[in-house]
C-alpha cells in the first residue's frame, strides 16, 4: 500500500493528523482534573448533570462547551470570555511543543479503549476519507458553529475510528509505546473510568503515525454535528486554506480497541404515553411489561432480534411496541434506499412513527429531545409527562456497511464509545 503524498488505498486520499498545541488545565489551578471534565455536549443531561457539573469546580468545562444564558449569543459571548479569562488566569495553559496526544480509558468492567488526538485535515464528503453514518440537524449545527466562532476553539474531540492492520506498527506501534511512559496526566472521572494522556512530541514517532494513518480512511463513531461544523466554518472562511481547515479528532484503531454501540433514545416531550399507545391501534402490536427497566430492555432485544420494536415508558410502565403492520412500512419508509436502512429501527421510528403516526417533526427540539441514557430518559418521561421512546442498538458492521455505501442513518440513530472525556486537552483554533 502506498503512503506516497497524501493518497492510500488504491490511490484514494487518506488520514491526515498532525501535531498541535495542546490547551490543558494547569493541575495546581484545579481542585482536580476530574472536577473539570464533562462528558461530550450532548450526553450531558440537562439540567440536572449540566448542574452538577457546574458544582464539581467552576472551572468546569461545562462552562465553555455548555454555557448558560437565556440569549444564544450572549451564551457564546459568555463563554469566549471565560475562556480568555482562564488562559489570562493560567487556569488554561498552551503546551510549549507541538504534539499528538495518545489517550487511555480503563474502566472497571474490562473496558480498555487507545487512541491518538490530533488536528485532522478537513475533507469533502467526496474524497470518502471520513464517513458519516448520521444525518445532522441543521440548527445544531449553526448552533455549535456560533460557539466554536465565537470561542476560536475545538473545545472537545470528535471520535472517530479506522481498521488498523491489527498488528503493532505505524500508528499503533507509537500509541502502544507511549502508553509504557509516565503519563502527562491522570485521573478517574465519576463514572470509574480512568482516564490517562501521553504527548508525543518525538519528531520520527509523528512522522511514522502520520504515514501510516494516511492508508486508512475513518467512520464518524461519535461527533456527526461537530464535523458538518468543522465543515460549515471552513467553507465560509476566506481565504482557504486557512486556520479552519483541521478539526480536533480521537482516532482508534478499532481492530485493536472495538468500541461499543449503544442506543440513542428519545424522550417525546409533548405527546402522553396514553396518546401514543392509542394512536398505535391495528398498527403495531403493543404489550404491558410487568418489569423493572434491566429485564424489558431484554425483552426489547429479543424483539429487536425477530424485527422493529420499541419500549415506551413515561406511565409507570413499559410497553413493548414492534411487528409493524406491513401496509404502514410500505406506506411509509421510501423504496428507494438499502433493505438494511429501511428495517434500521431508527427509520421506522422516524418515517413511520413520529412524522406519520404522531406527527411529530424531527427537526423539532421543544418536542424531541435526545438521551443516551436509558433510566435517565424514562425519569424525565415521568416527570414531564411525556413519553420515552427506547431502542435497542445497531451492530457497528451495519453502520459501516451503510456508512462505506454513502447512505446515512436517521439523526441520532446510534451511541458509539466510549466517549472521550471533554476538558483533558483543547485545540486552539489558528494558535
Amino acid at each position: 500500500m502506498s503512503t506516497a503524498g497524501h493518497h492510500g488505498e488504491q490511490g484514494r486520499p487518506g488520514l491526515e493528523l498532525s501535531p498541535f498545541r495542546g490547551l490543558r488545565y494547569a493541575a495546581e489551578r484545579v481542585r482536580c482534573l476530574a472536577a473539570v471534565t464533562s462528558p461530550p455536549y450532548d450526553v450531558v443531561v440537562r439540567p440536572d448533570g449540566l448542574h452538577h457539573l457546574e458544582a464539581l469546580d467552576p472551572h468546569n468545562i461545562v462552562r465553555l462547551i455548555l454555557p448558560q444564558a437565556l440569549d444564544p449569543a450572549e451564551r457564546n459571548a459568555r463563554a469566549a470570555q471565560t475562556l480568555h479569562d482562564w488562559l489570562a488566569e493560567g487556569v488554561l495553559t498552551v503546551e510549549e511543543r507541538p504534539a499528538l496526544y495518545v489517550y487511555e480509558q480503563r474502566g472497571v468492567d474490562g473496558l480498555l479503549q487507545r487512541g491518538l488526538i490530533g488536528a485532522l485535515r478537513l475533507s469533502d464528503p467526496a474524497e470518502g476519507v471520513v464517513l458519516p453514518h448520521e444525518d445532522v440537524m441543521p440548527h445544531v449545527v449553526a448552533d455549535r458553529a456560533a460557539l466554536m466562532q465565537a470561542t476560536s476553539a475545538n473545545l472537545e474531540p470528535l471520535l472517530l475510528s479506522y481498521r488498523g492492520d491489527g498488528d503493532v506498527s505505524g500508528a499503533a506501534a507509537v500509541v502502544e509505546a507511549a502508553a509504557g511512559r509516565e503519563p502527562l496526566l491522570s485521573t478517574v472521572s465519576e463514572d470509574g473510568v480512568a482516564h490517562r494522556l501521553w504527548a508525543v512530541t518525538d519528531p520520527a514517532e509523528q512522522a511514522a503515525a502520520r504515514d501510516d494513518l494516511r492508508r486508512h480512511r475513518a467512520l464518524i463513531a461519535d461527533g456527526h454535528h461537530r464535523w458538518a461544523t468543522y465543515l460549515l466554518l471552513r467553507d465560509s472562511e476566506q481565504p482557504s486554506p486557512g486556520p479552519w481547515d483541521h478539526g480536533l479528532v480521537l482516532l482508534v484503531d478499532s481492530s485493536r480497541y472495538p468500541l461499543r454501540v449503544r442506543a440513542i433514545h428519545r424522550l417525546l416531550r409533548r405527546l402522553p404515553v396514553s396518546e401514543a399507545l392509542s394512536a398505535l391501534t391495528g398498527l403495531f402490536r403493543v404489550r404491558r411489561l410487568d418489569a423493572a427497566l434491566p429485564e424489558a430492555l431484554e425483552h426489547l432485544a429479543t424483539a429487536a432480534g425477530r424485527g422493529n420494536a420499541f419500549l415506551l415508558a413515561g406511565d409507570g410502565a413499559f410497553h413493548l411496541v414492534d411487528r409493524p403492520d406491513p401496509d404502514l412500512l410500505a406506506r411509509t419508509v421510501p423504496s428507494g434506499p438499502p433493505e438494511t436502512w429501511r428495517s434500521l429501527d431508527a427509520t421506522v421510528l422516524h418515517r413511520a412513527l413520529l412524522d406519520d403516526v404522531w406527527d411529530i417533526p424531527e427537526d423539532s427540539p421543544e418536542q424531541i429531545t435526545y438521551i443516551h441514557d436509558a433510566e435517565a430518559t424514562v425519569r424525565q418521561a415521568e416527570r414531564e409527562g411525556g413519553t420515552a421512546v427506547l431502542l435497542h442498538p445497531v451492530r457497528e458492521e451495519v453502520v459501516r456497511e451503510l456508512a462505506e455505501q454513502g447512505v446515512t442513518m436517521p439523526r441520532k440513530s446510534t451511541s458509539f464509545g466510549p466517549k472521550p472525556a471533554s476538558g483533558l486537552v483543547l485545540r486552539l483554533v489558528g494558535e
